[in-house]
C-alpha cells in the first residue's frame, strides 16, 4: 500500500491547516488524487473545461463522476464550504469541478443551471482570447465584457458560480468586477510589478479587485515568475509576499496551477487560439519550483512561511481559510 501520509514530517500545523489551491489542471488519475493526500490538500479547484465545447465538457464531467465513484477513499466532490470541511475531517481531498473558459455554455445561457445542478462552481469568462462573452490576456484589443456576458454573469451571480478573471484582458476584468453583484477572483495569476507578462496583473488591477471585494489567488506557474525555471519556493512566497503587502492579508491565497502528468502536448494545445489554431504564447520548458515540484510537496509552501517569521494566522488564511471565506460568499453556504 503507498504512503498517503502527508510530506510535512514535523510540520504539525500543515498538517492541521485547512488546505485549498485554487487552480490545479494536472492530468487527473488516482496517482494524482494519492498525490494530493501526501500533500495534505484539503480542497482544490480542478479544470474540466479549457477549449471544450458543451458534449466535451459534459463527457469531462462524466469522467469525473467516475473517479469520485472509483476513488471515495481518497477524493469527494464539493458544492459547498460545509463539503470543504467534510474533507479535512475525512482526510481526504475535496473537489471543486471548475472551468477555464465558458466554451461549454456554447450560446445557451440555461446550460449555466445544468452544470451548477452538475457541481460546477467556478467560471473563468476568457481562456487567453475572445469568446462570446470577454476578451482573454493574448488578445491585442480588449473589448470589455460583451451584452451577452453582462447576462452570463448575471446567471452566474444568481445561481452562485464564482466569476475568475485569471487569464482574462484588463478591461473585461474590469468590466466583470463591476458588473458583479458578488466577488469575483484572479484565481491564479502573479503580479507584473515583479514580471512584464501579458498573463500577470498590475498593481492596479490587483488593488480594483480587492477594492472591489474581490479575491487574488497566487500562481506558481514558472513562465510568469520573474526567474523562470529556475524559480524555488522561496520566489513563489516572494510574490505571494509581494501581492499581500499591496493587497492585505484578508482576500489573498494561492492556485498553484500545478501541470502535474501533462507532456508537451497539452502545453503545446493550451498555447494555442481554441487548441490549434494562432500560437499565443510560448512557454517554453514548464518546470516547478524548487521544493514545489508535486502536489504532495506542498507542506514545503506552509514551511516556507514558517522560516519567514509569517503568524500562524496569517498561514491558515493563505493557505486556504480565506478561499473558504470567499466560496462562501459567492455559493451561500
Amino acid at each position: 500500500m503507498n504512503d498517503l501520509s502527508p510530506l510535512s514530517g514535523a510540520n504539525a500545523l500543515h498538517d492541521k491547516l485547512t488546505v485549498v489551491d485554487g487552480l490545479i489542471v494536472s492530468k487527473f488519475d488516482r496517482n494524482v488524487f494519492e498525490d494530493m493526500r501526501r500533500g495534505g490538500i484539503t480542497a482544490a479547484n480542478c479544470t474540466c473545461c479549457i477549449w471544450e465545447d458543451f458534449t466535451a465538457t459534459m463527457r469531462n464531467i462524466m469522467q469525473w463522476k467516475a473517479w469520485f465513484r472509483d476513488n471515495a477513499d481518497l477524493i469527494i466532490q464539493v458544492r459547498s464550504t460545509t463539503d470543504i470541511r467534510r474533507a479535512k475531517a475525512e482526510g481526504k481531498t475535496g473537489i471543486i469541478l471548475g472551468w477555464q473558459n465558458v466554451t461549454g455554455l456554447e450560446d445557451q445561457i440555461g446550460y449555466l443551471s445544468l452544470f451548477k445542478d452538475l457541481g460546477v462552481g467556478i467560471i473563468q469568462m476568457a481562456y487567453n482570447t475572445q469568446n462570446l462573452v470577454a476578451t482573454g490576456c493574448y488578445e491585442t484589443k480588449d473589448a470589455g465584457l460583451s451584452d451577452f456576458g453582462h447576462e452570463v454573469v448575471a446567471e452566474m451571480n444568481r445561481l452562485g458560480i464564482l466569476c475568475d478573471l485569471s487569464h482574462v484582458g484588463p478591461q473585461s476584468s474590469r468590466d466583470v468586477i463591476l458588473a458583479s453583484r458578488q466577488p469575483v477572483a484572479y484565481s491564479h495569476c502573479l503580479p507584473a510589478g515583479l514580471k512584464s507578462h501579458p498573463r500577470n496583473k498590475s498593481d492596479e488591477e490587483l488593488r480594483f479587485i480587492i477594492d472591489h471585494g474581490g479575491f487574488v489567488g497566487v500562481t506558481m506557474f514558472t513562465p510568469f515568475l520573474a526567474r523562470g525555471t529556475d524559480a524555488t519556493v522561496e520566489d513563489y512566497l516572494d510574490a505571494i509576499e509581494y501581492v499581500i503587502n499591496l493587497c492585505g492579508e484578508e482576500r489573498v491565497g494561492y492556485g498553484t496551477d500545478f501541470t502535474q502528468g501533462h507532456n508537451q502536448d497539452f502545453f503545446e494545445w493550451i498555447s494555442h487560439d481554441k487548441g490549434y489554431a494562432r500560437r499565443l504564447t510560448d512557454l517554453g520548458t514548464i518546470k516547478n519550483p524548487a521544493g514545489l515540484d508535486t502536489i504532495g510537496h506542498t507542506a514545503s509552501l506552509t514551511g516556507a512561511m514558517q522560516r519567514r517569521g509569517w503568524p500562524e494566522a496569517r498561514i491558515e488564511r493563505i493557505m486556504g481559510e480565506n478561499w473558504v471565506t470567499l466560496l462562501k460568499e459567492v455559493w451561500g453556504s
